[in-house]
């Protein structure tokens, strides 16, 4: 067999066979489910809708950004505390269905902010724009937000014997399956990894069956209309500015991944990273497309790019395929169960390995942009991101930064201000900057 038939990857326009597509989806689903669930637990809102809005806002980004830019639409972390001081919510208490509608006014806001920062990115070019955001702002903020997961993986793959011994076995089956297994395996370790979790998981008694077989087939997601609420709009929309960056660095992780693989195969380069307009618009739309049917701020996921990046399958096709497939889970309710039954020491197991590629990612951005790390001022943007981001994310038990009588996220915080103190010490004199 010739080294042209080996597969090597998917890019963003190259569809896999219908069979392969459907657990290449699966797949893409798994990761991204728990954390998306988790974000309506705490905020308060409907599972099932936010389910159903994940893949809805997925499908509208691939439409408005033209099948070129393969990301998942979840919901976003980042938004929690704004939202859930609105709806004060409990852990797992759905809130009234009147406090939902304002926070879904804005969230909307949120997307609008989000738009505008797109159309003045194509305005006015990447080139400008990485003045505000250069690769040393971007790939420390990659770094701060795959470790500020770090607690999150470890903590809920923590607690009985059985607990661990699901989560290491997850975590390294996962690991060795993505080193060595070969051909359209090799592109299946998270799947793969994950079963093998879940089969062990089931003699240990850490799996709920009754859940499953208990209740109606069918179920509709509750639905809410937005509700016009100005306090919810000063509360939520700002978030939005802050999220910029993250999902910044995402594109800028895709477009070495995507090139890397392009290359390899023998196939042109893709501007990815000069679709970062299109991106946030796309971001944008997603926002306001959630939000309409009930649904929280999301993002694009970095757990479904540290899958591709590992699987080396960046189609379109398979994100396209996986939100239709979670639009669906959250119409059937046995389903959306037997998803939902997957214990968190899997998953987690698994994310240990996921958000730790996402870290890694923040250092490829910064290698393959050759970042001078013997710069004083690149140093100093790094070094506070990653210690605002990080300091904030683990030394408060609510993870929220205590200033000026406000509670600031961390990863949001630590963007701002690289950002700001990267402009401020752009303003030197010409003789001062060392080439």
């Amino acid at each position: 067999m010739s080294s042209k038939n080996i597969i090597k990857g998917y890019l963003p326009e190259e569809r896999p066979p219908f069979g392969k597509l459907l657990l290449f989806a699966l797949q893409q689903i798994l990761v991204m489910f728990p954390a998306t669930v988790a974000v309506a637990l705490l905020t308060g809102f409907h599972v099932s809708t936010t389910i159903f809005a994940s893949g809805f806002a997925t499908l509208c980004f691939i439409f408005v950004t033209k099948g070129i830019i393969p990301l998942y639409y979840g919901s976003s972390f980042s938004y929690v505390a704004a939202i859930a001081g609105l709806t004060g919510a409990q852990y797992g208490v759905t809130a009234p269905d009147a406090i939902i509608s304002q926070a879904q006014f804005g969230i909307i806001a949120s997307g609008l902010v989000s738009i505008a920062a797109g159309l003045i990115v194509s305005r006015f070019g990447i080139e400008k724009i990485e003045k505000i955001l250069p690769p040393a702002v971007t790939g420390s903020i990659a770094i701060v937000i795959g470790l500020s997961l770090s607690g999150t993986a470890v903590l809920y793959s923590s607690g009985s014997n059985a607990n661990w011994t699901v989560a290491l076995v997850t975590l390294l089956v996962t690991i060795i399956f993505s080193v060595y297994l070969k051909g359209v395996w090799s592109q299946l370790p998270i799947l793969l990894g994950i079963l093998v979790g879940y089969a062990l998981s089931i003699p240990l008694g850490l799996v709920d069956f009754k859940a499953i077989v208990e209740g109606s087939f069918f179920q509709v997601p509750h639905f809410t209309l937005p509700k016009v609420s100005w306090p919810a709009v000063f509360a939520i929309m700002p978030i939005a500015i802050a999220t910029i960056p993250e999902s910044t660095a995402h594109l800028f992780q895709l477009d070495i991944y995507i090139n890397n693989l392009a290359e390899k195969m023998g196939k042109p380069k893709r501007d990815i990273a000069g679709k970062l307009g299109s991106n946030l618009i796309g971001d944008g739309i997603g926002d306001i497309v959630s939000a309409l049917f009930g649904g929280p701020a999301g993002t694009n996921y970095g757990e479904n790019i540290s899958t591709m990046a590992i699987t080396k399958n960046f189609s379109v096709w398979v994100l396209g395929a996986a939100a239709v497939m979670t639009m669906l889970i959250s119409f059937i309710r046995p389903l959306s169960a037997a998803v939902s039954s997957i214990p968190s020491p899997v998953i987690n197991g698994a994310c240990i390995y996921l958000f730790g590629v996402i870290a890694a990612q923040g250092i490829a951005i910064m290698i393959n942009k050759k970042v001078d790390l013997f710069s004083a001022k690149n140093l100093a943007v790094i070094a506070t991101i990653l210690i605002i981001g990080l300091g904030g994310t683990f030394a408060f038990e609510d993870q929220m930064i205590p200033a000026f009588g406000a509670k600031l996220p961390p990863i949001a915080t630590a963007a701002v201000f690289g950002i700001l103190l990267n402009l401020a010490l752009s303003f030197k004199k010409k003789e001062e900057v060392i080439e």
